[in-house]
């Protein structure tokens, strides 16, 4: 070994069963801002897979049976640990995936009550007894219904939130009792780590948890393994459905694509809130979230006071260096992905869209642009920019505007500007999305709320109590010859 070796980085460990492991194979992690590299990982190897997945399975029956006090206080102790080292993990967030670090402080907050609703919520996870001498023949009889874990689960995570989404995968499968192999995407697979070290610290029995940094071709192997009957994955559509497609047997549970929309409705009294707050989701993670405003549809009563309203916000943040605390928008999570977005915005202008703001490049940073005018079949309306764009419709009225919103392949959630309650009502029950948004942007989550979409924006739900459900079955047990 020569003395530079010497000095280089040991690479970030997977984790197999609970144990941190070196590999002889490993992969960079690249800012995405200006390309440097903050850090190297294992990339674990066919003998290391296979004791990770063997681990869960042959743990599966103690972790479902460990008593809730254990499971959740695991979950605390991840909390509190993210929250002592809030400033620390949003410095890592910010350097493996290049959004601001304004966001990335947002990412860490939102995870540290992720974990401690998860903890709440294996507290509470008891079942229920429903009697059964509501007819003649279950008179003295007593259903307790329970929820128990399906088995081992895959959790496979996108890069845009490389600390949250991964705690949406692990938090529900620790408080049921399910044992987890988690597998981050590799662009941005620090975050995933360091909560495999913490899980590490807890009195989890070894096999709990597993994370392992994998390409393609082994991540589709896990998908096919008969050992781990429920898949929960966060990405795009084509990959998720293709998932699907591969274990038609198993429980799949997707969280895909959007292009969120947000309308403006004519009754709405300040539309200087609608525009910075459709203005900052529009561009928040450089438009890297699936439910980032990208259809913005007015109500021409108010569009030619709110368009001007709209870009003079966009106009005024400020895109750079993600680690400096003013920037509001950084780079997209690399230059191939920058120069995806710009393609499609020159692509629209050429259809007859107007562009208001924006539009350049440099690197992989992409200026927030604003587009008008668009050809409702351009893919910056139709498909999932992922990127900071905004594509204004106007309409005539509600009618319109909603059914716009529905024509889309996707329905993850709307946000709808009104201080009407029928039409908030109307909204609910007509907007084929998983959630609506009154008063808002469609960018607004509770992590504890139930979170999903219809159409290409997958099926089941995140958020804790839902998730939980997803990764569980119901398991009767009937007592009989009762006093009730």
């Amino acid at each position: 070994m020569n003395a530079s070796e010497e000095h280089l980085p040991t690479p970030r460990p997977a984790w197999i069963a609970g144990r941190a492991e070196q590999s002889a194979q490993t992969l960079p992690v690249n800012h995405p801002y200006d390309g440097d590299e903050v850090a190297t990982v294992c990339v674990p190897n066919a003998d290391q897979v296979e004791r990770a997945v063997t681990a869960a399975v042959e743990v599966a029956h103690e972790l479902r049976t460990t008593p809730a006090h254990v499971r959740a206080a695991a979950l605390d102790h991840v909390s509190r640990s993210l929250a002592e080292r809030a400033d620390e993990v949003a410095e890592m967030i910010t350097a493996e995936n290049g959004k601001p670090l304004r966001w990335a402080t947002v990412e860490v907050s939102r995870a540290v009550s992720t974990f401690r609703f998860a903890a709440e919520e294996a507290r509470r996870f008891s079942g229920e007894l429903q009697r059964l001498d509501t007819d003649p023949n279950g008179v003295g009889r007593m259903a307790v219904t329970r929820r128990v874990p399906r088995g081992p689960v895959l959790g496979i995570a996108p890069f845009n939130f490389p600390l949250n989404l991964v705690a949406h995968k692990v938090a529900p499968a620790v408080a049921v009792g399910a044992p987890i192999i988690v597998k981050p995407a590799p662009r941005t697979p620090l975050s995933a780590l360091l909560l495999g070290e913490l899980f590490a610290e807890t009195d989890l029995p070894a096999g709990a948890i597993s994370v392992l940094v994998l390409g393609n071709e082994e991540t589709a192997a896990l998908v096919g393994d008969p050992r781990l009957p429920i898949v929960s994955f966060t990405g795009s559509g084509p990959v998720g459905w293709s998932l699907m497609d591969a274990a038609p047997r198993k429980q799949v549970v997707l969280e895909l694509g959007g292009n969120g929309a947000a309308v403006v409705c004519a009754d709405w009294p300040d539309l200087d809130f609608a525009a910075s707050r459709i203005a900052t989701f529009g561009n928040y993670q450089a438009g890297q979230s699936c439910i980032a405003v990208q259809r913005v549809i007015v109500e021409r009563a108010v569009a030619d006071e709110f368009v001007p309203k709209l870009l003079d916000k966009v106009g005024a943040l400020r895109t750079g260096d993600p680690h400096d605390p003013d920037v509001e928008v950084g780079p997209l999570v690399d230059e191939s992905a920058a120069e995806r977005v710009v393609a499609w915005v020159e692509e629209a202008v050429a259809s007859g869209a107007s562009l208001l703001a924006g539009g350049k490049r440099d690197r992989a940073t992409v200026e927030p642009t604003v587009l008008s005018d668009v050809p409702l079949d351009s893919k910056v309306w139709r498909d999932e920019v992922f990127g900071p764009v905004l594509a204004i419709s106007v309409v005539s009225d509600v009618d319109e505007a909603f059914a716009q919103v529905n024509d889309s392949d996707y329905g993850l959630q709307a946000g709808v500007f009104t201080r009407d309650v029928q039409v908030a009502f109307r909204a609910r029950a007509e907007l084929d999305v998983g959630g609506v948004i009154v008063g808002d942007v469609p960018s607004f989550r509770a992590d504890q709320m139930p979170y999903g979409g219809s159409k290409g924006s997958g099926v089941g739900r995140e958020g804790l109590r839902s998730a939980m459900a997803d990764f569980t079955e119901e398991r009767v047990m009937v007592l009989t010859g009762l006093e009730l």
